[in-house]
């Protein structure tokens, strides 16, 4: 099974190289993380990877960071003379990680999962313990480590209803890797089944929660949301519609929303936070089709284009979406009007708002439930329920603000995870060989 899973990767390499060499020429995407991802490490980097236990945590994403950073931090505080190393896939991770996890010794970026690729990596990185967040399974990568004896605890691990399914038609594949990994934590008895069912023992199985609750409860504090709002020239008490991750599809719904709101609330102002920044200009021009002409790139306005108090702004950054769900009065959250599976609902939460979201959320469906039972989440199917949904809290604040509250308040009950898998990996370390993993 391991050599036809490598002759299609082989396949798919070979057939996406020629893809990512003309985005890497023709935008400068993929630049930084290339050399990397083949394993071309520099040494001055190896070089300054000092300290013991040597733990390498890996985020695919800005969402794994997130949910990693305050895990990295319990670590730091258990090990403070360790060398932690902090991967990511992408070089919007990357940028995150260095950002809100500067207490990492060093960044890299994820090997590619070629067997030569991962054993020289791994061999250069010298981990005693791999930390996969969320379900990052690559199979030679894991196979590799279990090989030169670097231990492997999973946190966060989730397990997406599209994932249970597409996992299940290879079982007897996933369940030989995933019993490579010594101990598996994850979000909810939910996912914990799911692992189970794929074949893990229950005994490797924890269930710590969702080590995001603690980030996002760390990081809300009134200097944020005063600075961003500053800067796109949002006043305390403005009304505002955050439209945050959409999609394609989503942003017309939103606008002819927004379009009917103003009807009632012409004050109301509307800001699009695309989940691809890549679609900023289409976007733009889609607003400005619809009739607002008074719109504006963040990249404008951070390029030193005058701001004029538009109406509309549309956020083509990375790194701005939980600040920005500060300045919400109501919240859509995007991915989930099309089939998407969903976005992160915890953000705006935490943030004390009121959130709306489409039936596809699938990939959120545990953080889905709690926010319903505290009346912060509400779905909907289409833009006229979205519409009078907003329209029926906007005449009843008072509503408003209390299940927004009550949502706020599910965030920090929940803070703690983070600390309960930095014990898990404190544990694994403490049972593991003295001996160092071999070159």
């Amino acid at each position: 099974m391991f050599a036809l899973y490598n002759i299609l990767l082989w396949i798919a390499a070979l057939l996406a190289v020629p893809y990512y060499l003309a985005k890497m020429i023709l935008t400068g995407k993929y630049r930084k993380s290339l050399g990397q991802k083949f394993g071309f490490i520099s040494p001055d980097l190896i070089f300054r990877m000092k300290g013991k236990p040597r733990i390498w945590v890996h985020a695919v994403s800005v969402g794994e960071v997130t949910a990693a950073a305050p895990v990295i931090i319990s670590l730091r505080e258990l090990f403070p003379e360790a060398c932690i190393v902090l991967s990511t896939s992408t070089e919007t991770g990357q940028e995150m990680a260095r950002r809100i996890v500067p207490i990492a010794t060093s960044y890299i970026y994820y090997p590619l999962d070629i067997p030569y690729v991962v054993r020289k990596v791994i061999s250069l990185v010298k981990p005693d313990i791999f930390i996969p967040t969320e379900t990052e399974l690559w199979p030679n990568f894991i196979r590799t480590c279990r090989k030169l004896d670097v231990r492997i605890v999973m946190i966060n691990g989730r397990i997406s209803p599209r994932s249970f399914r597409r996992y299940s038609m290879t079982r007897f594949f996933w369940k030989g890797i995933l019993n490579d990994i010594e101990e598996i934590g994850v979000i909810s008895e939910v996912d914990a089944q799911r692992v189970k069912l794929l074949g893990t023992p229950p005994s490797r199985i924890h269930v710590l929660g969702n080590a995001k609750y603690d980030s996002l409860a760390a990081n809300v504090s009134p200097s944020m949301q005063s600075d961003i709002g500053r800067r796109l020239h949002i006043t305390p008490g403005e009304n505002v519609l955050v439209a945050g991750s959409t999609h394609e599809g989503e942003e017309k719904i939103v606008l002819w929303v927004y379009e009917q709101l103003l009807l009632t609330y012409p004050d109301f102002k509307l800001i699009i936070v695309v989940r691809h920044v890549e679609r900023g200009q289409e976007v733009l021009a889609l607003v400005k089709k619809m009739g607002f002409g008074d719109s504006i790139l963040m990249t404008e306005i951070i390029s030193g284009k005058e701001h004029l108090n538009e109406r509309v702004i549309v956020i083509d950054v990375i790194g701005e979406l939980f600040k920005v769900y500060s300045l919400a009065t109501v919240v859509f959250c995007g991915g989930s009007l099309v089939q998407k599976g969903g976005q992160n609902i915890l953000e705006p939460a935490a943030w004390g708002k009121v959130i709306f979201y489409g039936p596809s959320m699938e990939d959120f469906s545990e953080e889905k439930a709690l926010l319903e039972q505290t009346g912060a989440g509400i779905t909907i199917h289409n833009g006229r329920e979205l519409l009078k949904g907003i329209l029926r809290l906007m005449s009843d604040t008072e509503t408003l603000t209390q299940k927004g509250e009550n949502g706020k308040k599910m965030v920090t009950a929940n803070v703690g995870a983070a600390g309960r898998y930095a014990e898990l990996i404190k544990k694994t370390i403490a049972d593991a060989p003295k001996s160092p993993p071999p070159d």
